[in-house]
């Protein structure tokens, strides 16, 4: 309905047509559903829980147990998921996450993408032999179930690996002949299973491929931190991609440290190596930029000098000084 005010026409709310389909609001609220947490003004359940039960109750390892499997943990599964934690948080500026993370804080960037340049190196090559390592430990668990022996199942596949000129991951390390993370973690693991409170079939399988990788050597090939931690996480009922996210997750921390002490010490704009040392050069030795003959500049620069004439030849502003 239009009634007439003065010169303007004036649409009544009488004329407006409804939508001729609402959305059902449960459509809305249930886009991003989760069981993960519930927010609601004056409360916060993860999980279930009261965060004010938890704040105080629960540490930090089984809160993230919590928070991905959805349950508590036992007391034997929090200390081991820590352990696993605690193991990997640093390795110190050669680990390239690390130096990475230090360079841009001397860049002034802010902790969050010091951090963030840090993380974002955690790919396959650095950071992901655990989830790979994982994998491996569960194929041998495989050939084991339909009845291998599992010492032999790991000759064979080392000996796959061996053919191709490929790393078993999780073992070898570039700076340790021995890891000092392996035999804590392997030792809690161990006590866990003589408890009944891990399977066994994880530890037993790691163990049998470090056998393997010894065999035939005057040095035996170390379990590193990827491996041991693999193990743990197996042990635990992980799956491989939660693995390296654990991982991930353990570093921040030691990459937050780093980037932390960078940016406290003022240094600006470092680089990977002191500003005195210079990276080797293996290109051309220096030369003279030589155009070639015949192209069409030359062309047409040559066209213009005969144009012009001898004036143009003695000119400091003709085609050379250009």
């Amino acid at each position: 309905m239009t009634r007439r005010s003065g010169d303007e026409d004036v649409t009544t709310s009488q004329d407006v047509t409804p939508p001729q389909h609402l959305m059902d609001p449960r459509e809305v609220t249930d886009w991003w559903s989760t069981g993960v947490s519930r927010i609601r003004p004056g409360e916060i359940l993860l999980r279930g829980y009261p965060v004010e039960q938890l704040i105080g109750r629960l540490s930090f390892a089984e809160t993230i147990w919590l928070m991905l499997r959805g349950e508590l943990p036992t007391r034997t599964q929090g200390r081991l998921l820590e352990a696993a934690l605690v193991a990997a948080v640093d390795h110190g500026p050669q680990a390239p996450s690390i130096a990475a993370a230090r360079m841009a804080a001397t860049c002034g960037l802010g902790l969050n993408n010091a951090v963030a340049t840090g993380v974002n190196l955690l790919g396959d090559v650095h950071g992901g032999a655990g989830q790979q390592c994982m994998r491996v430990l569960t194929e041998l668990e495989r050939a084991v179930a339909e009845g291998a022996d599992v010492d032999d199942a790991a000759k064979d596949l080392v000996a796959e690996y061996r053919a191709t000129g490929s790393h078993v991951p999780g073992f070898g390390h570039r700076f340790h002949p021995y890891d000092p993370r392996r035999s804590p973690l392997l030792d809690l693991v161990g006590a866990a299973v003589a408890d009944g409170e891990a399977p066994g079939w994880a530890l037993r399988a790691g163990t049998a491929l470090e056998r393997a990788l010894a065999e035939g050597r005057s040095r035996p090939v170390p379990m590193n931190i990827d491996g041991a931690t693999a193990i743990v996480y197996s042990e635990l009922g992980f799956p491989p991609e939660l693995g390296r996210g654990l991982f991930v997750l353990s570093r921040s921390v030691g990459i937050l440290s780093h980037a932390w002490e960078e940016k406290s010490g003022g240094a600006r704009i470092k680089g990977p190596i002191p500003r005195r040392l210079l990276p080797s050069y293996e290109g051309p030795a220096p030369r003279d930029l030589i155009r070639p003959e015949g192209g069409e500049g030359e062309k047409s620069e040559k066209s213009g000098e005969s144009e012009k004439g001898e004036e143009s030849t003695n000119s400091p502003d003709g085609a050379e000084g250009a």
